[in-house]
């Protein structure tokens, strides 16, 4: 008689990781006027008057401000949506990817955002 081996079925569960999450972030400046800030705010991010004016001025009091949190291809492509309106403005908003809470980059001498 011949001994026959069984192995069991075996099921393989796929499990799909959910992407990583970046932080687009508006950095003060002297430079930009408040007005094109808050329009740029109302295009790119479908804010109305009252939030965008907010975003705004919490970036001209603290430095930057975290605008919104999306995946890494969405959060470059808004960053650089700026220059399609006015590219010789100087509006500048950063990508920082943290896991967990809210940190906020040291505020660069340089850059550009809300005036």
């Amino acid at each position: 008689m011949i001994d026959a081996v069984t192995k069991p079925k075996t099921k393989v569960k796929t499990k799909t990781e959910r992407p990583r999450l970046h932080k687009l972030i508006l950095v003060n400046d002297d430079f930009t006027p408040r007005e094109f800030v808050v329009s740029v705010l109302k295009a790119e991010f479908r804010m109305t008057e009252d939030q965008a004016f907010r975003v705004m001025i919490t970036a001209h009091q603290r430095g930057v401000c975290v605008v919104a949190v999306f995946t890494k291809d969405v959060a470059e492509t808004k960053a650089t949506a700026r220059h399609r309106r006015r590219p010789r403005q100087g509006l500048s908003a950063v990508v920082h990817h943290r896991a967990g809470g809210i940190e906020e980059p040291s505020r660069p001498s340089s850059s550009a955002g809300a005036g």
